[in-house]
């Protein structure tokens, strides 16, 4: 059965919880066949809490795209901020596409470009020059979607999920 088609917004203070539901499903979903159970467990709880999220919003550097179906079904979301990546940065130039996530069942048929669409048209009216992000090594098909919209390799880091340590690539994109 086909997907139902996303309906794309800024997300605001009362979309937290589904938010936290969200990047805690599409983080396990992502992650669960390589990572050890309680550091994805501790990870989820503290990277997408409600907490998170509230702040997330609250915050003025960052904006929150969040996709739903026509009944308001939660699928997917996309976080952009002030990069927070162990490399330089250009201040006020540079943002970080901290988060960008669907379910499985709308990946696919377009719906990963339309919102890189969006993220990339949000970068460009906050007049930012480059679009930064991190992946995962072993992510292949996350890391063949961005290479496919103009992100390339520029350095790497460490990311902790819970106590556990895992490499990050860091991309970035001329805009």
């Amino acid at each position: 059965m086909p997907a139902t088609p996303i309906l794309w917004r800024h997300a605001d203070e009362a979309d937290a919880a589904a938010l936290s539901i969200l990047g805690g499903a599409t983080f396990l979903a992502s992650f669960a066949h390589d990572h050890p159970g309680d550091a994805l467990l501790a990870h989820i709880r503290s990277a997408h809490g409600e907490a998170y999220y509230e702040a997330a919003l609250a915050h003025p550097a960052c904006t929150v795209l969040i996709g739903e179906t026509p009944l308001g079904a939660p699928v997917g979301y996309a976080l952009i901020t002030q990069p927070d990546l162990p490399i330089a940065t250009h201040e006020g130039r540079d943002l970080e596409l901290k988060r960008i996530y669907l379910l499985g069942g709308w990946q696919g048929g377009g719906n990963g470009d339309a919102v890189m669409e969006l993220v990339i048209a949000n970068a460009l009216a906050r007049r930012a020059d480059r679009l930064l992000l991190a992946v995962y090594p072993q992510n292949d098909r996350a890391r063949r979607f961005y290479a496919r919209h103009g992100f390339e390799q520029i350095g790497e880091m460490t990311f902790m999920v819970g106590d556990v340590p895992f490499r990050d690539l860091i991309y970035a994109r001329k805009l």
